[in-house]
């Protein structure tokens, strides 16, 4: 049977004033129901930042190793509940198992290492001018932070989030992703256990146009971040601007890896197809356009062919490498960017349908797919398509590839593989990207350095994770003590 989730609230679960629930479903089997959800109103909204408004000078005086006690308790919790949580996040959301569990391990670890930061919240000591002054920061919490997550990243982006609010002494208001709320409600109820105070964190589930804008909007909010696409982004922005909200948004990607002349042809292969394939790619960060020179590129696509056809498509709790895409919409997405890349002339390598069996005929799932003489201008090198789909383009040499690579609306992640090193340098100092990688794919990052994008990729504000993942949820104040 599944579970019927209740909002989370001033410490307590609740129903929904609306008294209506959604329904979440198994990518991999869609008449498999995962659980159902509070469909929320804009006044259940409102009551939860009520909540979170009337928690934040207790929790913002909370001593920072206590807040950080709270937050390892809670890593500690998710560590026993590892291989519940997994099982839910493949059937919740489609992942391979591999996959999902690592996503897991990436929530716990981000609680762990929150919770030695809380420790360091504080501020700095400068030396001042006057013989007979101190001179010093302090760093004090925002207020009421509105967090509002994706569902292809449906832990770990809720983890970035609510635990750097919550080692800063901030409040949250949570709103995740309606294809995908059941496996952070887990984090919730670790943080409960672990003796979060009621109010601290806010869980309400329902439509992004209801909840999202009403969080967005409501006076009582100090910050809003957001993690999603750019569309809704924009539109979150446009909200919180009369307020003067602290924005923090990050959002879409069309990210390039340039192949060079001096690439190793099979390292190459080995990261373009792992970060356009993994996660069915359905990743801000998946590699979306291989830029290969010329001399590489046959052989380069030849091979790029024979991996993506090797890779076993499948139910993630089945043993296969790639699993569903999240919901039928998406899926069609996806194959409606198949159908536009064949009309504007590309080459369509391999894939690009629905795979043929049994174990397919209820699931989204999609082939991998790859496109060759593909022009930087076709939609399928421009736009974000959120698919196991990479477009293969030519290029005549590193400034070509880079001026190609630079040519989107996007700037998030972005790669090279090369043995050169000028090359290898030129390429972090002049590709428009927030995440530059050398020698390996545009997916994965540390958990304990920034992360942000460029352009239409990110608000370009604060960044996320690491120490930096502290500054949006907390104001700098300088004191000078004259003695």
């Amino acid at each position: 049977m599944p579970t019927t989730v209740q909002n989370y609230v001033d410490g307590e679960w609740v129903d929904s004033e609306t008294g209506e629930t959604f329904e979440t479903t198994n990518p991999a089997a869609p008449n498999e129901v995962v659980g159902r959800f509070q469909r929320s109103s804009a006044a259940d909204a409102d009551r939860a930042v009520e909540a979170a408004a009337a928690a934040t000078d207790e929790w913002a005086n909370t001593p920072g190793p206590k807040r950080g006690r709270i937050l390892e308790r809670t890593a500690r919790g998710l560590r026993e509940r590892r291989e519940e949580l997994t099982e839910m996040l493949v059937r919740e959301e489609g992942k391979a198992e591999p996959e999902a569990g690592g996503e897991v391990q990436r929530a716990i670890d981000i609680f762990g290492y929150f919770a030695g930061k809380a420790r360091d919240v504080g501020g700095t000591v400068s030396g001042s001018s006057a013989p007979d002054r101190r001179l010093y920061t302090v760093e004090e919490p925002v207020g009421v932070a509105a967090l509002i997550t994706p569902w292809n990243y449906p832990i770990a982006i809720p983890a970035w989030k609510i635990a750097p609010a919550l080692a800063a002494g901030a409040t949250a208001v949570f709103k995740p992703a309606t294809l995908a709320p059941a496996v952070s409600a887990a984090i919730v109820e670790e943080l409960d256990e672990a003796g979060l105070p009621d109010g601290a964190l806010n869980y309400v589930t329902g439509p992004g146009s209801v909840v999202g804008d009403a969080f967005a909007t409501h006076p009582d909010v100090d910050a809003v971040s957001f993690t999603g696409s750019t569309m809704v982004g924009e539109s979150l922005r446009e909200a919180a601007a009369p307020d003067g909200k602290r924005i923090q948004l990050e959002m879409g990607g069309k990210n390039p890896v340039v192949v060079s002349e001096h690439a190793d042809l099979e390292r190459a292969v080995d990261v373009v197809a792992g970060g356009a394939f993994g996660v069915t790619g359905q990743a801000c960060t998946a590699t979306s356009r291989a830029i290969v020179h010329e001399s590489l590129y046959d052989e380069f696509v030849d091979r790029l062919v024979e991996r993506a056809e090797s890779i076993e498509v499948g139910p993630g709790l089945e043993g296969y490498r790639m699993g569903p895409q999240v919901s039928e919409s998406e899926r069609d997405g996806t194959l409606d960017y198949v159908d536009a890349g064949q009309r504007e002339g590309a080459t369509l390598e391999t894939g690009g349908g629905v795979p043929e069996g049994d174990r397919f005929a209820d699931g989204h799932f999609v082939e991998p797919t790859v496109f060759s003489d593909v022009d930087p201008e076709m939609r399928i090198a421009q736009e974000e398509i959120f698919g196991p789909v990479v477009a293969a383009i030519p290029t005549t040499g590193f400034d070509d590839a880079l001026e190609i690579a630079n040519d989107v609306r996007y700037g998030l992640s972005a790669g090279i593989v090369t043995d050169d090193l000028t090359e290898a340098n030129r390429f972090v100092d002049e590709i428009e990207a927030g995440v530059v990688k050398v020698n390996e794919g545009t997916t994965g990052v540390e958990l304990h350095v920034p992360f942000g994008g460029m352009k239409a990729s990110s608000s370009e504000t604060f960044r996320e994770q690491g120490e930096a993942g502290l500054d949006f949820f907390t104001i700098s104040k300088t004191a000078y003590v004259n003695y």
